[in-house]
């Protein structure tokens, strides 16, 4: 893994260049159109200085150059032209069916096993089972946090999530150190 250092030094890199791009091609935008082109450069620059080697970065990057967005000429333009950008790891067609064909199974066991029960006579709930349906919903509801990570499984959805968070850190420290370099500046 990389240290937080440099991560942080590549993510500032990125996300400057990110807003020079896109200052350069529209002088006077209103104070929700910066804020819309500081947010989607901080979310693709920290992407990109992951370099595609994560579920999350691959997803961010995906779905702010994916046809339909109305962001997507402004996510190219933060990228760069597609011959600066890092290839990215494509997932194998054969092995997403097959993650698609595990899926269908378990859910129709899942809902196999939840027809059973409720024909039995109802008992008091076993704690095992509570808990279970505890994380299940904490589950999902960090796979609706993470970008991609209604794709993951359990584990590579902790470890991602671990990864997304050492990231997100990462932007909030040079955000904090960029806006109080800037008052520094202003004051003198």
């Amino acid at each position: 893994m990389r240290s937080p250092f440099s991560l942080k030094q590549e993510f500032l890199k990125k996300w400057i260049l990110g807003l020079q791009r896109c200052r350069s091609s529209k002088k006077n935008m209103s104070i929700f159109e910066r804020k819309k082109v500081i947010k989607l450069s901080a979310d693709v620059a920290m992407a990109s200085a992951r370099k595609g080697t994560t579920c999350w970065s691959r997803a961010l990057i995906a779905d702010a150059v994916k046809e339909g967005n109305a962001d997507k000429h402004l996510a190219e333009k933060i990228l760069g032209p597609a011959s600066e950008r890092q290839p990215t790891k494509k997932v194998p067609v054969g092995a997403m069916a097959y993650n698609k064909r595990i899926r269908s199974k378990k859910i129709l066991k899942r809902s196999s096993v939840i027809r059973r029960t409720i024909k039995c006579a109802p008992q008091a709930a076993r704690p095992s089972s509570i808990v279970k349906t505890l994380v299940g919903k904490r589950r999902q509801i960090l796979r609706s946090l993470i970008p991609g990570g209604e794709f993951m499984n359990g584990v590579s959805l902790i470890e991602e999530t671990l990864d997304y968070i050492i990231s997100l850190r990462a932007q909030v420290d040079v955000m904090r150190s960029l806006a109080s370099a800037s008052k520094l500046v202003n004051l003198n």
